[in-house]
């Protein structure tokens, strides 16, 4: 039976595991190798690594952290960040990841579809960040929520479906780090619109957010950073993971 992924995003800032509020105030969470090593021992169905600064620096995530993180992972993960060209693409499958998150370079869909043809659709994922505009509605934006473009999510996952892109990770900036849901609104509205897997990002807390993403909005892949790094109300830093009773009460 078909259920869909339980996915902890982590942010890289300085080659350390941080997170984020909106994409600001960043917390300094650990090594993000003894993440992995804690998330093999919590089974997780997959792992996502994002660079922040990569784009902004203007260099790819680092290659050796990849292979890293290759070499310790019982499951599968995937990266982003800087990725620009089909050799940045190579070089992050040859390190090991099996699938790579475009963000900023996305906005030219011609570089996407050479991308989905290279190394199939099932590699290239496109993580689209959103939010509202004081004028202009909901608008999606790149340079890890720096520079907004003049695209709508439902305008740019559509596009990005047309370029053959095999997955969507969909994030809200503002509920970046609220822990207080998901954008159910949205993500429903873009599973309507496309037919290829749709991730939802930004704004889970705790195991009923799940639930309701699969029951309202038919996400295929269900994905948060908090919540698998704090514990309690007062955001202790705990590596966590929902076992498998736990994983129940949200597939049921």
């Amino acid at each position: 039976m078909y259920r869909p992924r339980i996915i902890p995003v982590l942010l890289l800032k300085n080659l350390g595991l941080v997170k984020s509020i909106r994409f600001k105030k960043y917390n300094y969470i650990g090594d993000p190798i003894n993440a992995v090593k804690i998330f093999n021992e919590l089974k997780a169905d997959e792992l996502v690594f994002l660079d922040i600064e990569a784009t902004k620096q203007n260099r790819l995530i680092s290659l050796d952290f990849v292979r890293d993180v290759g070499e310790e992972a019982n499951m599968p993960f995937a990266v982003g960040g800087g990725v620009n060209t089909l050799n940045d693409i190579q070089k992050l499958i040859q390190a090991g990841a099996e699938k790579v998150i475009i963000n900023s370079a996305a906005i030219n869909p011609g570089f996407i579809e050479l991308a989905a043809k290279e190394f199939g659709s099932s590699t290239i994922a496109v993580c689209i960040d959103y939010q509202k505009k004081l004028f202009g509605g909901i608008k999606t934006y790149i340079n890890a929520g720096a520079k907004s473009t003049n695209f709508s999510p439902i305008e740019f996952a559509r596009m990005m479906q047309d370029a053959g892109v095999g997955e969507i990770i969909l994030q809200s900036i503002e509920r970046d780090g609220t822990m207080v849901g998901y954008d159910l609104e949205l993500l429903k509205s873009i599973s309507l619109e496309v037919t290829i897997p749709v991730v939802a990002l930004g704004g889970a807390g705790k195991l009923e957010h799940f639930s309701t993403a699969i029951k309202e909005a038919h996400m295929n892949g269900l994905a948060a950073g908090s919540m698998f790094v704090y514990q309690g109300s007062n955001h202790g830093v705990l590596i966590n993971y929902p076992n498998l009773e736990e994983k129940k009460t949200v597939f049921t």
